[in-house]
């Protein structure tokens, strides 16, 4: 066995990324050749002073990478690696997530659209497009036609509010009309408020444009209100990323009192409101949303990549009056513009009648999933809701998040961590993982995958031999 140490004191970033550097600067200098064995986690964090599950995290990033594997019952050893195949970068903004998944496992790490035949709907639409607009396709999209703002204010209407088409904007998805609002509504260095466990991947997005995160605190309801006035008074944030309606990943849905509260204190301290509801047409809910509560300040994203179809990159924001053209404008320089046969083909679904009717089915679909996972993690602590693709397990003594990745990983399943989900550094554990089950291709999968997390949950440590 090495003896070989990490030298932590260079690097930046998270604790577990410097190490999983040290040791990937290791491997390529050769202090670690291939068919070394690393050193044992539990004892490698008490040589340097750090908790398991930093060190867990910190194997299971170079295991991402491509720079060892876990052998169970021996431990976690360098691979051989030629000259012509570089370790996989992580990319330190975007965290650990595994972009292309290694093949065979389970993908219980995204939240897309399930399955349910589309492709070949979508296929047939993609023809019929190519076949009616050949202009259009080989150009730029310079002038939107009017059925694409059609598209959007039926798709994003919901529990009695119905936008205005002339405030809707097309974009190349929810993620980018996100950072289309983040880039137009606030400069470099403004502050942006995020909940403390959030969709990270527009948190990430917005620090690398320069703006500054602030995390507020949310409890059983959603967002805290006294501690959103705090940030408010003290902070002056100058907008805040919500998600009222089944939260991702805690599947929180925020009851309309509090809603009213969070729409108050913002109009009260001039906060600009982003409502994230891709999930809320899955869910049912009722609750009023917020742009219906403050319109004048929420601009409300949402798209099809959740209940539709993920490729299709459909999406739209409803804009305060006013907005919609400098939201359009910034979309197009942030992304480069919206192509025009993916806008055609979201509008044509939802026009159609298309994208509800395979909404409908996914979740249905989903629902059937979400059983078999309440009958295979019975009796363990978890959030679940029959229209929703995901849960939020609680773990058992003696697991840590980040360990429980990695033996799952081991166990050719994937499941996101709860750093995944962190809108900022926090020494608060959350002792969870979620669990996506709407990518594998059929129900027997998703079945196979719960029976692996529940061996895990069983078996606790014993059954995961790399922290020996």
């Amino acid at each position: 066995m090495t003896t070989w140490l990490p030298d932590i004191s260079r690097g930046i970033g998270p604790m577990y990324m410097r190490i999983a550097d040290s040791i990937e600067a290791a491997i390529s200098n050769g202090a670690l050749p291939a068919g070394s064995k690393l050193p044992p986690q539990r004892n490698l964090a008490y040589d340097i002073g750090v908790t398991l599950g930093t060190i867990g995290r910190a194997y299971a990033l170079v295991h991402e990478r491509g720079l060892v594997a876990g052998e169970v019952g021996r431990g976690t050893y360098v691979l051989e690696r030629s000259a012509d195949q570089p370790a996989q970068q992580a990319d330190g903004l975007a965290g650990t997530r595994l972009v292309d998944a290694p093949p065979g496992k389970v993908r219980f790490d995204t939240t897309a659209a399930p399955d349910i035949g589309q492709g070949g709907i979508i296929g047939q639409l993609l023809a019929d497009i190519s076949r009616e607009h050949p202009v259009e396709i080989a150009s730029y999209s310079r002038s939107f036609p009017p059925s694409w703002y059609e598209a959007g204010r039926q798709w994003l209407s919901r529990n009695d509010w119905l936008p205005a088409a002339e405030n809707i904007v097309p974009t190349l998805g929810a993620h980018a009309a996100a950072i289309a609002v983040i880039s137009a509504i606030s400069l470099p260095g403004d502050k942006i408020v995020f909940e403390n466990l959030t969709y990270t991947q527009v948190s990430r997005s917005a620090r690398a444009l320069g703006r500054r995160i602030l995390t507020v605190d949310s409890d059983e309801h959603g967002v805290i209100p006294d501690d959103f006035e705090r940030l408010c008074s003290q902070q002056h944030p100058r907008l805040a990323f919500l998600m009222p309606t089944a939260h991702n990943p805690t599947l929180v849905t925020m009851p309309a009192d509090r809603r009213e509260q969070i729409a108050a204190i913002a109009r009260k301290h001039g906060v600009w409101l982003i409502e994230d509801d891709l999930y809320g047409g899955m869910s049912g809910d009722t609750n009023p949303l917020l742009i219906s509560l403050a319109p004048e300040r929420t601009f409300l994203v949402s798209g099809l990549s959740k209940s539709v179809a993920a490729g299709v990159r459909g999406g739209w924001v409803a804009c305060p009056p006013h907005f919609a053209q400098r939201i359009k404008v910034t979309h197009k320089m942030i992304t480069g513009g919206l192509p025009f046969i993916l806008a055609e083909a979201g509008s044509r679904l939802v026009l159609s009648g298309q994208a509800h009717a395979m909404r409908r089915r996914s979740v249905e679909e989903i629902a059937a999933r979400e059983k078999l996972a309440r009958r295979h993690l019975a009796g363990f602590d978890f959030a679940s809701h029959p229209h929703v693709p995901f849960l939020w397990l609680k773990l058992p003594e003696p697991w840590l998040s980040g360990t429980f990745k990695n033996a799952a990983f081991q166990e050719d399943v994937l499941v996101d961590d709860e750093d995944e989900f962190k809108a900022a550094r926090t020494e608060k554990p959350y002792y969870r993982v979620r669990i996506a089950f709407s990518s594998p291709d059929n129900r027997q999968e998703v079945e196979d995958g719960f029976m692996v997390v529940r061996r895990l949950l069983e078996n606790g440590l014993a059954s995961y031999d790399g922290v020996i």
